[in-house]
């Protein structure tokens, strides 16, 4: 047998057999499961004692231009909102989205919710055409004891085709209850 032969019979047969093996479900495979959001909770922001909030301005890119003929790349947006604190929740009072030319786009929050400690939540962007690189969010919070500043930030993705980018970009505070 030529050494090419033996190679085949010796490493690549029994991998394709184990194959199947591989992908039978096993409860320890992996999944394209997206992880549970957190659950928030409605508040009433009135019968809050409030000691601390911000608003945070988060830079959004719904499109990139990629030529310098006007081609653009529609990219989707993930807003994050992480509460860091270890043992007290944060109540999320607004998230706006707005397009490039500062009109409101759309209010995720029909009323204030509160965001457990450690826990994270997500507002998605679908691509839309002509929205400009300059969408942003403002997201408003607030806490009845003093808190760890939340991390809030833009997920920018495309992966559209062979090719893919994606970036992200982080929240400014621009107005601070102290």
């Amino acid at each position: 047998m030529t050494d090419g032969k033996r190679w085949v019979w010796g490493w690549v047969l029994p991998a394709l057999m184990a194959l199947p093996a591989a992908c039978n479900g096993a409860p320890n495979a992996a999944t394209n499961v997206a992880a549970p959001e957190a659950e928030m909770t409605p508040v009433a922001v009135q019968d809050l004692d409030i000691v601390s909030g911000q608003t945070i301005y988060v830079p959004a890119y719904s499109e990139v231009p990629f030529t310098s003929g006007g081609r653009t790349l529609e990219l989707t947006v993930t807003l994050a909102v992480h509460n860091t604190d270890l043992t007290r929740p944060i109540v999320l009072t607004s998230v706006r989205y707005y397009s490039s030319d500062g009109q409101l786009v759309r209010e995720y929050l029909p009323e204030p919710r509160q965001l457990g400690p450690l826990a994270s939540t997500g507002f998605v962007v679908d691509p839309v055409r002509g929205a400009g690189v300059g969408t942003n969010f403002i997201v408003e919070w607030v806490a009845e004891e003093p808190v760890y500043e939340p991390v809030v930030e833009a997920l920018m993705l495309n992966a559209t085709g062979n090719q893919g980018v994606s970036f992200v970009s982080v929240g400014r505070v621009i107005s601070q209850i102290e």
